[in-house]
C-alpha cells in the first residue's frame, strides 16, 4: 500500500500537526506501509531526505501568504505522485488544492485538524473549494466527537467523518530519571506550573500571565513561538520576573523530565484553533492533573472535568486563578485527578491511533 502524506511543514519545524504527521508516517512505516510525505521546504530549493526512516519531499517554496506556502514545484509533485491513499492535513489550502485538482490518488483521506480561525477574509475566498475539498474526500478524521459537533463544517459532513483521536508515545513519558526530575524542582522551587505549546495567539498564554498575579507558584513555559517576544514582554510588565521562566525549546529526551517536576499542567487556549491538545495527554501519561480551557473543540473531551483534572471558560483570567488555586491547595484531589488522567492517557496510544488509521485505509481500498 503507497500512502503520500501532505501537509506544509515538516520536521524539524515544530508544531502539533507537524509532530503528529511525522509520529504517523514513522509508525505507518513500521506496520509494513510505503509511506512518503509532501511538503514544502523553508527555502526556495526542493529537497529529497530521509528522516528517521521516512522519505520526505521538501518542494522548493519561494514565498508565503498568511502562513500558506506558495510553491509552483508542490504542485508538481502532487501531478507526479500516485499514491494508492492521499492523507491530508487540514489547514493547509495549497495541499487541499492541489488534491482537489491535480490529486491521482486511488483515495483521499483528510485529517480535519482545525477549523480556520484567524483568516476571516481570506477563508472567504477559499470556503467555496473547501467545500468542494471536503466533498471530494472519501473520509474525513476528526479526533474528537466534539469538533464534529461544533464545527459548521464537519457537522455538515458527519456521515463520511471518523473519530479517531491522536496518540502518543506512552512509554517515552512514563519512564524518567527521577534524580533528573528532582534537579528542576530545586531549580525553580514548588509549586510548579507547566505550560508546552508553540507559542501562538491561540494558546492564550496572555490569560494565564495575568493569572499568576494571584497565584503563589512559579510557571514553566516550554516553547518558541511568533508570539514569544510580546508574551515575555508582558510577564516583566507584569511583574513576573521571579516567578515565571520562559525555557524555548526543551529536547524530546528532556521534555517528560518536566511533565514529571510539575504539580499541574495548564493549557490556557483561546480560540478553536486549539483542536485536541496532544500536550494535555503527554501530561496525563505523566500523573499530572490538567487546567483547560473550554472551546468547543476536543480539549474538553481530552481532559475531562472532575475526573482528570479542571476545565474553565476562555479567555478568564479570574477562572484560571480560582481553578489553579483549588488544586494546589488539595493535594489529595491532585493525586486523584492524575492518576486517572495516568488511565484515561492508555486510550490516546499511538499504537491505537496507526491501527485504526490503517484498518480505515484498508477498508477505503477495499471498496
Amino acid at each position: 500500500m503507497r500512502v503520500l502524506q501532505v501537509y506544509k511543514d515538516y520536521h524539524p519545524v515544530l508544531g502539533g500537526i507537524e509532530n503528529h504527521v511525522k509520529m504517523l508516517a514513522e509508525g505507518l512505516i513500521q506496520r509494513g506501509l510505503d509511506v512518503q510525505v509532501l511538503v514544502t521546504n523553508t527555502g526556495p530549493r526542493t529537497a529529497i531526505e530521509e528522516i528517521e526512516g521516512v522519505p520526505v519531499i521538501k518542494a522548493g517554496c519561494p514565498f508565503r501568504i498568511s502562513g500558506a506556502p506558495i510553491s509552483p514545484s508542490f504542485y508538481a509533485w502532487m501531478r507526479r505522485l500516485k499514491p494508492d491513499i492521499a492523507h491530508l492535513h487540514f489547514p493547509n489550502p495549497p495541499g487541499e488544492l492541489g488534491q482537489l485538482f491535480l490529486g491521482q490518488s486511488r483515495r483521499f483521506v483528510l485529517t480535519y485538524h482545525s477549523d480556520v480561525v484567524r483568516q476571516k477574509y481570506l477563508l472567504r475566498l477559499y470556503k467555496p473549494f473547501l467545500w468542494k475539498v471536503l466533498a471530494k474526500a472519501d473520509r474525513i478524521i476528526a479526533a474528537t466527537p466534539n469538533h464534529i459537533q461544533s464545527s459548521s463544517y464537519l457537522s455538515q459532513m458527519a456521515k463520511k467523518c471518523i473519530i479517531i483521536p491522536y496518540g502518543i508515545n506512552l512509554t517515552h513519558f512514563e519512564n524518567v530519571g527521577m534524580g533528573q526530575v528532582e534537579v528542576i524542582k530545586r531549580r525553580y522551587g514548588c509549586p510548579l506550573l507547566l505550560f508546552v505549546g508553540r507559542l501562538r495567539y491561540y494558546k492564550g498564554l496572555q490569560y494565564l500571565l495575568e493569572a499568576m498575579r494571584q497565584i503563589e507558584a512559579r510557571l514553566l513555559v516550554v516553547g518558541t513561538g511568533p508570539m514569544e517576544r510580546e508574551w515575555r514582554a508582558l510577564a516583566e510588565e507584569l511583574g513576573l520576573q521571579d516567578k515565571t521562566f520562559f525555557l524555548g525549546e526543551v529536547p524530546d529526551e528532556e521534555l517528560p523530565l518536566y511533565y514529571h517536576a510539575c504539580d499541574l499542567f495548564v493549557l490556557p487556549a483561546s480560540h478553536r484553533s486549539e483542536a485536541f491538545g496532544v500536550v494535555q495527554v503527554e501530561a496525563m501519561a505523566c500523573g499530572k492533573p490538567i487546567i483547560c480551557t473550554e472551546l468547543g473543540t476536543g480539549t474538553s473531551y481530552v481532559n475531562v472535568h472532575g475526573e482528570t483534572g479542571l476545565v474553565v471558560p476562555p479567555r478568564d483570567p479570574k477562572a484560571l486563578v480560582e481553578a489553579i488555586n483549588q488544586l494546589l491547595a488539595d493535594e489529595a484531589l491532585r493525586r486523584r485527578l492524575g492518576k486517572r488522567g495516568g488511565e484515561r492517557a492508555r486510550e490516546f496510544s499511538k499504537e491505537a491511533m496507526v491501527e485504526r488509521i490503517v484498518e480505515l485505509y484498508e477498508e477505503l481500498l477495499s471498496t
